[in-house]
């Protein structure tokens, strides 16, 4: 066969499929519809939440530090674990304090034995007692005096017998006054003594207390319930030499405060819609995680800073949040949603339905015969889940959430209120 005759008849060969598989797929046939997750856009005064940067912080942080100089013997704890208030967290070598604590009691029961015998009234008793011997040998002398002085005056008794009687007189008078002396000196010395002797016995019992303090201070307890820390020192070191050495760190976190700035202007506006006084429940507040989810647990504004930062014009505001589980730790950063404004008869559609287009915001919306129509849109604030539309939708419309990117302008669609069944 020559060339010719086999190029021809490969030719008519190829006409022949391409006619078949003209007839099998005819261009004019439309692509099948595709299902959609469709919802409509809403019209509803609603609050408008302005987001800020937040802080977390631990309603309150203890730290847990050694008060005495000593060996650290035993941690009774595991870092990172919950502990209730007074649970045994370290234990330091205390055996120096007891001995101390041995001494002062000792100190104490000479103190109060010596205030004891300074308590003693036997001298006093004796000094007295000397004392009325004197007055009685002083009333004597009187009497002998007395009945001697008429008969010497009379001659009746030689002039020396009255004389003796008044030497005995003054004798028995300045015997007097040395027993008084004696007895005032007796009394004020014992008097000293007692209030020396008190003294002692205060000091005695001041130097018991610290004592107890010190051997209490060996057994270190936690001073609240809480998420304690990471040990900062380990069994065997020496600590509280020169201060209070810190140990661990523990942090209430059943509930935690949560920090951000605010303008002054919105500190305002927050102030005119609950007027302080005015018995209105502080708004709720939402946190948003760094990983973006939502905290589950809403919060509450506990109270605005003092003053207005003057470099940057914002005002710190102290959330609380209530935080089971402690899944909230001191030092995480978020965002916190503050409804500040109220949008009245905002139109409403959820964030998913917005897709960027280059530098426009977009959605899609299912029309009459279920075709799909291209909008774009001008977005206003957020609220919660949702964007407020201030251009390019309509009340009632039906926007869809789910199945956009299947979605062409022109085409048609199967829109379902509910997850489809793909």
């Amino acid at each position: 066969m020559s060339l010719r005759p086999a190029l021809l008849i490969g030719l008519g060969f190829l006409l022949v499929i391409a006619g078949c598989d003209k007839k099998a797929s005819p261009t004019a046939a439309a692509s099948a519809p595709v299902p959609v997750i469709v919802t409509p856009v809403v019209q509803k005064s609603v609050p408008v939440y302005s987001e800020f940067t937040a802080r977390t912080d631990a309603e309150q942080t203890v730290e847990v530090r050694a008060r005495v100089r000593a060996v650290l013997d035993k941690q009774h704890f595991q870092e990172g674990a919950l502990v209730t208030k007074g649970a045994l967290l370290f234990t330091l070598d205390c055996r120096e304090y007891e001995a101390q604590l041995s001494d002062a009691r000792a100190r104490l029961a000479k103190a109060e034995a010596d205030r004891e015998s300074a308590r003693d009234r036997s001298t006093v008793q004796t000094s007295e007692a000397n004392l009325e011997v004197a007055l009685a040998r002083l009333g004597q002398a009187n009497q002998d005096v007395a009945r001697l002085k008429p008969l010497a005056e009379q001659q009746a008794v030689p002039q020396q017998d009255y004389d003796n009687a008044l030497a005995r007189q003054k004798g028995a008078q300045a015997d007097v006054e040395a027993a008084k002396a004696n007895l005032n000196t007796t009394k004020v010395n014992q008097r000293t003594s007692i209030e020396t002797s008190s003294a002692g016995v205060e000091s005695a019992k001041a130097l018991l207390e610290q004592a107890q303090l010190n051997v209490s201070y060996c057994r270190i307890t936690a001073p609240i319930t809480g998420i304690i820390g990471q040990r900062l020192v380990s069994p065997g070191n020496l600590v509280g030499g020169g201060e209070a050495t810190l140990l661990a760190s523990i942090s209430a976190l059943d509930e935690v405060r949560v920090s951000f700035a605010i303008a002054e202007s919105e500190y305002l506006e927050l102030v005119k819609r609950y007027p302080p006084g005015s018995g209105r429940k502080s708004p709720d507040l939402q946190l948003i995680l760094a990983d973006g989810s939502v905290f589950p647990h809403k919060g509450r504004v506990l109270f605005a800073d003092r003053a207005v930062d003057e470099r940057t014009g914002t005002l710190a505001l102290i959330a609380q949040f209530e935080n089971p589980g402690a899944v909230l730790r001191p030092g995480q950063f978020g965002r916190v949603r503050l409804p500040l404004l109220v949008e009245e008869n905002a139109l409403l559609v959820p964030q998913r339905a917005v897709m960027d287009q280059q530098s426009a915001k977009i959605v899609f919306v299912v029309g009459p015969e279920n075709k799909v129509q291209l909008r774009t849109v001008t977005l206003g604030e957020r609220s919660e889940d949702n964007y407020i539309i201030k251009d390019g939708l309509k009340s009632g419309e039906q926007v869809i959430v789910e199945g956009q990117m299947k979605a062409r302008p022109g085409s048609t669609v199967i829109p379902t209120a509910k997850r489809a069944s793909l």
